[in-house]
């Protein structure tokens, strides 16, 4: 799986773009202008650096951009580098520290145990 590390400013970026499919990086720069304030020069680059990174495409003419990782993949990456940043990867670790500090709803409860019971079939299932 790709590791794409981004910073706040181009999530932004990309979150419109999983939300718009595809935009004119003029358009981008124009919500972002009233979004954050940053300047056209300012947005151009960032996106110039998510094209470098892997993650947006640009398409001519018009200079037409989309996302070409998707948000789950981000998601994952960024919960990965999280993981391994604070809880030397650990996801018991994790579970443990935050989900004991944590007043969970019998709604939450029930959705978790149905997450793992989904995990354990996925995990026998494969063992098979």
């Amino acid at each position: 799986m790709t590791d794409i590390k981004l910073h706040e400013g181009e999530l932004n970026i990309m979150e419109l773009l999983w939300s718009n499919k595809s935009l004119a990086a003029k358009d981008i720069a124009k919500i972002i202008k009233d979004y954050i304030g940053w300047e056209k020069n300012t947005t151009y680059t960032v996106i110039k650096r998510l094209v470098e990174k892997g993650a947006v495409c640009r398409d001519e003419p018009g200079f037409i951009c989309r996302a070409a990782i998707s948000k789950k993949t981000i998601q994952f990456s960024e919960t990965k580098h999280l993981l391994d940043k604070f809880y030397s990867g650990s996801l018991i670790s994790f579970f443990s520290d935050y989900l004991g500090s944590q007043a969970l709803s019998s709604a939450e409860l029930k959705e978790l145990k149905n997450i793992i019971v989904r995990q354990k079939d996925v995990s026998e299932g494969s063992s098979t």
